[in-house]
């Protein structure tokens, strides 16, 4: 059967097949080929595989994999799971459907050691939640996203997988020598990518634990000497830090709009924002935009760069990211 595979050179196989697993984008039904010093790996969709791979993207012929195990198969449906490293997530309110659901995970050939239930929405100013266990032990755990490594504990940290795509969208943008500032960094899934690419971190969050894991995250990625982790209100960085930011990330979508008078006292003479917000899809994103022009005021020109749907956050709720450009007004 003829399927899309990246066609690598068989030394870069490892890497390019690690990279396509980070992106969700490797084929698992079909079988990863060698032939002539030239590595063919399958992709489940064009669409998903990274952009300076579109072009080693062929058709061919790959032999079919025997298919493994899965808890659909178990369950008679397809239940809603999240991988997050070796954790697997369930979100039920009913105690016996999500026991039953992480049986059939443990039984399948999903590679899991925990299985744990959502027990609580997202609560407090560090944005944690509680958790059951439903199998194995722990919520601590190491996930791999676009070839970086974090480690976090879910009960102690906000993380959510779901955002990688738009992370590496950001990142893709960002430059080696850049100031960048990441307002509420968490444990890292932007400050560690951005200071990859050859920017200058500074990653704050309020939740101490957070700061704890970014800085391991930093040594587990060979950027520590790039990443600058604090512990405490962003807005107490403006005296140290004003003026100094190309880029800001202010990825706290439901109350960004009351640390913007922060970032424009940060932001640099040019300056990307990357700005999230939750907004009703009856206007996603004008009150962002309205939001940042009122804190810039005389003093920076507002270049709104992209306006973009992240993802479906509530019914008729939208979170969505503006990356909005700051160019300091003289005089």
């Amino acid at each position: 059967m003829s399927v899309p595979c990246v066609a690598v050179d068989r030394e870069r196989g490892e890497t390019v097949r690690s990279r396509l697993a980070d992106a969700d984008a490797l084929d698992g039904d079909h079988q990863i080929a060698v032939e002539d010093e030239t590595i063919y790996i399958p992709v489940s969709g064009r669409d998903r595989v990274p952009a300076d791979l579109a072009d080693r993207i062929v058709e061919r012929d790959a032999e079919a994999r025997d298919r493994p195990t899965t808890p659909a198969d178990i369950l008679g449906y397809e239940p809603s799971l999240e991988r997050l490293g070796d954790i697997v997530i369930v979100d039920e309110d009913d105690d016996e459907r999500a026991r039953e659901i992480a049986d059939a995970v443990m039984a399948s050939d999903v590679p899991c050691d925990t299985v744990l239930n959502r027990a609580s929405p997202i609560e407090g100013e560090l944005r944690v939640r509680r958790w059951d266990v439903l199998a194995g032990n722990g919520t601590e755990t190491v996930h791999r996203e676009y070839g970086h490594e974090f480690a976090l504990d879910v009960a102690a940290v906000y993380f959510s997988p779901r955002l990688a795509t738009e992370r590496h969208r950001v990142v893709e943008q960002a430059a080696a020598g850049e100031s960048a500032i990441d307002m509420f960094a968490g444990v890292g899934p932007y400050a560690v990518p951005l200071a990859s690419r050859g920017a200058d971190v500074v990653a704050c969050d309020l939740n101490e634990r957070a700061v704890e894991y970014l800085r391991e995250n930093a040594e587990r990625n060979g950027v520590a000497d790039r990443v600058t982790a604090i512990a405490g209100d962003v807005r107490e960085l403006a005296d140290e830090y004003a003026d100094t930011a190309d880029r800001l990330v202010m990825n706290l979508p439901h109350s960004a709009d009351e640390f913007l008078d922060a970032a424009v006292a940060l932001a640099g003479d040019d300056c990307v924002v990357h700005y999230y917000d939750i907004q009703h899809e009856d206007d996603p994103f004008g009150p962002g935009r309205r939001a940042v022009e009122a804190a810039a005021g005389d003093a920076y020109a507002v270049d709104v760069e992209t306006e973009r749907v992240v993802r479906s956050y509530a019914p008729h709720e939208y979170n969505v990211c503006l990356d909005v450009r700051l160019t300091r007004v003289d005089g």
